[in-house]
């Protein structure tokens, strides 16, 4: 999912919006080189290198990857969309915050 995830970073940019990783890898250094290599430049949280660490135990994830989308009240509005229904949500929220806005 990386490079969509760029893509959503590239795209988004200037918007309100996030992208929040977090990763279960078991070796940390390894984990570290790979954000190096695939060019990760959001927030990517380590889950002790566990799936079932601190941070997916409280999210209650079960398998992975799982793709929560918030909305700017913290609310989880969309659960493991991908791809063109992923930036459908994404584009959903940012429009109704910016209507909200206005």
């Amino acid at each position: 999912m990386y490079p969509h995830e760029r893509s959503l970073v590239d795209r988004m940019r200037g918007e309100p919006f996030a992208i929040v990783g977090v990763n279960s890898d078991k070796d940390r250094d390894a984990l570290k080189k790979t954000i190096q290599e695939e060019k990760i430049t959001w927030r990517s949280f380590w889950n002790g290198g566990s799936t079932s660490g601190p941070i997916s135990t409280r999210w209650n994830v079960s398998s992975w990857p799982t793709i929560y989308v918030l909305d700017a009240e913290g609310r989880i509005r969309f659960k493991n969309v991908r791809g063109e229904k992923l930036d459908a949500a994404i584009d959903q929220l940012v429009a109704e915050l910016k209507a909200k806005a206005k």
